[in-house]
């Protein structure tokens, strides 16, 4: 299982599943942020979209994701000031511009965009700007992990995020092989990084000698980047979190800390948000899980595709419906 959405892309698009016996099989896990981003976090900016003086500065990726009545797309052309960013920064840069405004930021993502995030509400103190929010969102990837394994999947070895080990360094999964005799390796993002990963899994399964290692040898490190780290340390605590088709996974997911409250949208802006709803047709949640693939849900290429998308896993180029659609010619 590949738990990058990344990863998923690039396998997909360069079909490196054909090239594999047929006892070898890759499946998608939770590894887009904003697949795993529940409707209610949706519906919260939807409901926050709605309020007067109030500017959305978001991913391009969020824009389209339904919620449980409606989408941010949906509400921009309806009059909403939501705006396009990529990056923090760029949203700050917005609220400074904008004194009169109440600017939300919705922070998501894993290791990877966190320390980004963290940045960016020092800076916001730094530089007075006090009309500057985050409706933080940010996950992180090892809980979510440990609890496909506890679900049961069927998993002989996880492909692990580059970009999120660079970060974090690779010991934080080595719990996995520890506790579960599952085999990690981390691995980049090229055809050659990801079926060089594949064989090293495959030797791990057959020496029966599970463990964590670093195909990414270019960019990850046993202990990570100590700076970035520190910095989400700084400002986020974990928290327990709500992943789509996972559940309530306990301390899977980042809050803002007390010490930084006046950025914390969901502390300082109250509104009210309708009964969050899933659509009980779409199977994105099992997708994530690795217990079904996108062909196995009865709207993909049907109802749903990439210019009508019915769930999260179809919006974003990383998730695995949008990537076994556009490159289904490579399976």
């Amino acid at each position: 299982m590949e738990v990058c959405g990344g990863h998923t892309a690039a396998i997909r698009r360069f079909g490196l599943s054909s090239l594999l016996p047929e006892n070898i099989r890759l499946i998608s896990g939770p590894g887009c942020p904003v697949c795993v981003t529940g409707n209610g976090f949706i519906d919260r900016l939807i409901a926050y979209s709605r309020m007067e003086g109030v500017i959305i500065a978001t991913f391009g990726d969020l824009i389209r994701i339904p919620g449980s009545l409606s989408s941010l797309e949906k509400e921009r052309s309806g009059g909403a000031d939501i705006r396009i960013v990529f990056s923090g920064p760029e949203a700050l840069e917005i609220a400074a511009g904008n004194p009169d405004k109440t600017i939300i930021f919705p922070g998501i993502g894993f290791e990877t965009t966190a320390p980004g995030t963290a940045v960016t509400i020092k800076e916001a103190r730094r530089s007075g700007v006090e009309n500057f929010h985050v409706l933080c969102g940010h996950k992180i990837m090892p809980p979510a992990m440990e609890a496909i394994l506890r679900d049961g999947a069927a998993i002989d070895g996880f492909i692990c995020p580059g970009h999120v080990a660079s970060i974090t360094g690779s010991s934080i999964f080595d719990f996995i092989p520890e506790k579960y005799q599952i085999g990690c390796v981390i691995t980049g993002f090229e055809p050659a990084d990801l079926l060089y990963a594949v064989y090293m899994l495959v030797k791990q399964v057959n020496e029966c000698s599970p463990r964590t290692e670093i195909q990414y040898r270019r960019a990850v490190t046993v202990s990570g980047n100590s700076i970035a780290m520190g910095y989400m340390n700084e400002v986020f605590i974990t928290v327990d979190d709500t992943w789509r088709g996972l559940g309530l996974i306990p301390l899977s997911g980042l809050a803002i800390r007390d010490e930084y409250r006046e950025f914390d949208a969901e502390r300082n802006l109250i509104v009210p948000v309708t009964d969050t709803r899933e659509n009980k047709m779409c199977i994105c949640g099992d997708i994530l899980r690795g217990l079904k693939r996108p062909s196995d849900c009865r709207l993909f290429a049907a109802i749903c595709s990439p210019g009508n998308p019915v769930g999260a896993c179809m919006v974003s180029n990383e998730g695995a419906c949008n990537s076994y659609f556009k490159y289904s010619i490579n399976e």
